[in-house]
């Protein structure tokens, strides 16, 4: 195949190689890019095309193999890699120290805010807590699924009124 078949082939091609870029891509300016960086590449590579074969097969070869490494490459970019020694933090006085009463006394009031829940809205708002599913704890507790999950929003509702007084505080 001379130069210019080849330039020709090319051209009625990448009309359809468009769609393939757009959605490797998902963005149009990118789609046209990756599309433009393949035919340079089979321009290039022409040599290495085989008369005979796919062409179509070939550019859509080139094409994801170009996504590849330039996705590959993006990613390498944006990884930060740290190989200082954190020497710095071993005199610092910026550090901070909490001795977690705070979380104890929050954990104490929110363990007293579900014990005062009445039964019927502990029991399923617990179950879920524990990772139950709706229809598990439906049919544990011999209920239907839409009063399993009444319960539970109640149960919320009234935690949420138990339990005001940690609203705002971070």
């Amino acid at each position: 195949m001379t130069t210019l078949e080849f330039s020709y082939s090319l051209n009625k091609l990448s009309s359809s190689l468009k769609p393939f870029a757009l959605k490797l891509t998902r963005d149009r300016d990118d789609a046209n890019d990756l599309l433009q960086d393949t035919m340079v590449k089979a321009f290039t590579n022409r040599d290495k095309f085989t008369d005979g074969t796919n062409l179509k097969a070939w550019l859509y070869t080139i094409m994801k193999n170009t996504f590849i490494t330039n996705y590959q490459r993006m990613v390498r970019r944006a990884t930060f890699v740290d190989t200082t020694d954190n020497l710095h933090f071993i005199n610092s006085t910026d550090s901070k120290i909490e001795n977690g009463a705070y979380g104890s006394f929050a954990m104490d009031d929110i363990t007293a805010a579900i014990d005062g829940l009445e039964e019927v809205y502990k029991v399923p708002f617990m179950m879920h807590f524990r990772g139950f599913k709706y229809h598990e704890i439906a049919e544990d507790l011999q209920i239907p699924i839409g009063t399993v999950k009444n319960r539970i929003h109640i149960a919320r509702k009234l935690l949420k009124e138990n339990l005001l007084v940690y609203r705002n505080l971070n």
